[in-house]
C-alpha cells in the first residue's frame, strides 16, 4: 500500500472530477481533451467505466496471492498499442449512445459516488480481482484514485477556470510514479507536471532529461 487512506484519496479525487462535470453544459461536453481523438463527453464515459470496474472489482473476491499492487499494476499500461488505439474508438462508439449530456453527468456523478461508498466500506487487505489480476483493495483503490487523476487533468485542458485535481488524488500520483520509476524523481516538478510528463502528456525538456540521466529513456513510465 502506498497511501494510509486510499478510501479517501478515491473520493476526493471523484469528488473533484463530478465538481468539473457538475459545472459543464451541453456545448461544454464537446470541448477537446488531453486524451488524443476524445471530447470531453468520451473522457468522462471512460471514467465512468473505469468506476463501474472498481464497483464490480470491489465485489468481486479473489483467493491466492496478489499479482499486482498499486504501482505494478500500471506496468500493463502503455501508450501507442493496438489494444490503447481500439480502445479509444470503443469509447467514442460507447459515448455516443448518450444523445444528452445530461444522462451520462448523472450516470457518472452517482456510479463514482457507489464506488467510493465501497472502497470506504472494504477490508483493505482482502484481495480482489480486475482485469485478470488480483490486488488488495486497497491497491486497487489507489489505482482507481491515481486513474481518476490524471484524467482530471486531460479533462481540463480546454476548461482553465475547472476545479484542479484534488491534494490527495495528485499525491496518489506521485506516490505511484515514484514507485515507477524505483525513487523519488530528481526534478522540481509540480504534481501536475510531473503527471504529465511521466504519463507521455507532456515532453521532457532538455534540462529535464539531464537532471533525469539514464531515467529519462524510460519516460513515460505508464500512459
Amino acid at each position: 500500500m502506498i497511501l494510509d487512506r486510499p478510501a479517501t484519496a478515491l473520493r476526493d479525487a471523484y469528488g473533484a472530477f463530478t465538481a468539473v462535470v457538475n459545472g459543464l453544459d451541453e456545448d461544454g461536453s464537446w470541448l477537446p481533451t488531453g486524451c488524443t481523438g476524445w471530447a470531453v463527453r468520451d473522457l468522462v464515459f471512460h471514467c465512468l467505466a473505469d468506476a463501474q470496474r472498481g464497483l464490480v472489482a470491489l465485489h468481486t473476491p479473489a483467493s491466492g496471492l496478489a499479482d499486482r499492487d498499486a504501482v505494478t499494476y500500471w506496468q500493463d499500461w502503455e501508450p501507442g498499442t493496438a489494444g490503447a488505439a481500439n480502445g479509444r474508438r470503443w469509447v467514442r462508439v460507447s459515448a455516443s449512445m448518450f444523445l444528452v449530456f445530461d444522462q451520462l453527468r448523472e450516470l457518472y456523478a452517482e456510479t463514482a459516488a457507489a464506488a467510493a461508498t465501497a472502497a470506504e466500506a472494504a477490508d483493505e487487505a482482502s484481495l480482489v480481482r480486475t482485469q485478470g489480476h488480483v490486488l488488495t483493495a486497497a491497491d486497487l483503490v489507489t489505482t482507481l484514485a491515481v486513474e481518476a487523476t490524471v484524467h482530471h487533468l486531460d479533462l481540463t485542458v480546454a476548461l482553465p477556470d475547472a476545479p484542479p485535481p484534488s491534494a490527495a488524488g495528485l499525491a496518489a500520483v506521485r506516490a505511484t510514479l515514484d514507485g515507477l520509476l524505483g525513487r523519488p524523481v530528481p526534478v522540481a516538478w509540480s504534481d501536475e507536471r510531473y503527471a504529465r510528463a511521466a504519463t507521455g502528456r507532456a515532453a521532457l525538456t532538455a534540462a529535464e532529461r539531464a537532471a533525469l540521466g539514464e531515467d529519462a529513456g524510460r519516460f513515460p513510465l505508464f500512459g
